[in-house]
């Protein structure tokens, strides 16, 4: 058996911050960086739409699942100090005007490169390795009877886009040193709706819409831009209430989904304007009235579901009309009936329960030497870079290997 200081399984983002930092904060360690695919760090390529959206400035602001546990590394490895890690190993960056922030050559194949290339001599990456077994015997861990090290790191992600390293394996991992698992959902993956009522909107993009989820007394809200799909609804917006709708379906509930197309206007201000625009197009066909203001085929169907019907537009009763439209325009309403998969999702909801870790060290409670980072943990955040600013973070504190009963 090969005997190391440190064993890290997974070599994706989280897994590479914690070899580096081990590295440089121990030097003269030794490292085995196990990973199962034939390359590290392969999710990062598809992060950003290739791009990679490393971290979000507005990290600290952000509704993390579990922001409490969160908080210190977030807040101890901030944007600005991911930032200036990455700048230590050569890779520059620009921060849009969302606080997004990418490398600066605009490709997502120079954010792993800065990882692989600092992975020094004294760090062995092992691809294609599949750890199936791992327990703590007679002070180290033994991994697959074949890797043995004092302290070990559990960095394998979660269960979503297993095409790019994230199976699932690592949850099994954690449960055979006492750890639980909180419920697992997909997040950030489309939103299913009745397929009934989306067949006519199919690839039609809705931008700076507002949605809110609502089931019962509970209520999500999400803005930004929207897709519908040939099962459902998908963009930005949709994709991060996909965590809550799951929840909620998975405990017998039924949500829906409100749209509000144009939350820039107040109900007033919109039936305003609606009254005018019919009393200018009255007696043109319906698919008219709304082309001022929404796409094409999303006006005609708010219309439909309005109940405005017809060959052309009455000019009697506009009062009535203009506030059916309104109504619609501001409280779309699409029965949710469950999310895409976990394939389909960027992240995995739920995770190793935070109340087994210690969140200044990310040290397990339960098992001395154990430490976690990254997605596997039951830490989640939306679009935009916060899941890679929490897997650096949390990495780049597991890589300290602190002992706080040291």
């Amino acid at each position: 058996m090969d005997k190391y200081d440190l064993a890290i399984i997974g070599a994706g983002a989280s897994g590479l911050a914690a070899a580096i930092n081990a590295s440089r904060l121990h030097p003269g360690i030794s490292i085995a960086l196990a990973e199962h695919l034939p390359r590290a760090g392969k999710k990062i390529l598809a992060t950003g739409n290739g791009r990679c959206n490393m971290t979000n400035l507005n990290a600290l602001s952000h509704p993390y699942r579990n922001f409490d546990f969160a908080s210190f590394a977030l807040n101890k490895y901030s944007p600005q100090k991911v930032i200036d890690f990455f700048a230590s190993l050569g890779l520059y960056t620009y921060t849009d005007s969302e606080g997004r922030v990418y490398p600066r050559s605009n490709n997502a194949s120079s954010v792993l490169d800065s990882l692989r290339f600092s992975l020094g001599d004294n760090i062995r990456l092992i691809s294609d390795i599949n750890i199936s077994k791992a327990c703590f015997k007679s002070g180290s861990f033994i991994l697959n009877d074949s890797i043995v090290s004092d302290k070990l790191i559990i960095a394998c992600g979660g269960k979503s886009s297993p095409v790019h390293g994230s199976d699932g394996s690592g949850y099994m991992l954690a449960e055979s040193f006492g750890h639980s698992i909180t419920p697992l959902l997909p997040s950030l993956t489309p939103l299913n709706i009745n397929q009934s009522e989306n067949k006519s909107l199919k690839g039609v993009r809705a931008s700076s819409v507002s949605l809110k989820l609502i089931c019962g007394k509970n209520e999500y809200n999400s803005c930004g831009e929207i897709l519908f799909t040939q099962t459902g609804i998908s963009g930005i917006a949709a994709m991060e209430l996909a965590a809550a709708a799951g929840r909620e379906i998975s405990s017998g509930n039924r949500p829906y989904l409100s749209i509000d197309y144009l939350p820039e206007y107040s109900e007033n201000e919109l039936r305003t304007i609606i009254t005018d625009i019919i009393g200018h197009r009255g007696g043109n066909p319906p698919e008219s009235l709304l082309s001022g203001l929404l796409p094409k085929l999303i006006g005609v169907s708010v219309l439909k579901k309005a109940g405005i019907t017809g060959e052309y537009i009455k000019s009697d009763n506009i009062s009535d009309t203009a506030d059916k439209i309104t109504r619609e325009i501001k409280n779309s309403r699409y029965e949710i009936t469950g999310t895409k998969g976990f394939a389909d999702s960027q992240v995995t909801s739920g995770g190793i329960d935070t109340g087994e870790i210690d969140p200044e060290t990310m040290q397990s409670k339960i098992c001395k030497g154990l430490y976690f980072s990254g997605e596997i943990i039951d830490v989640d955040g939306g679009c935009g870079g916060f899941n890679l600013q929490w897997a650096f973070a949390s990495g780049l504190l597991a890589g300290e290997l602190n002992d706080q009963n040291q």
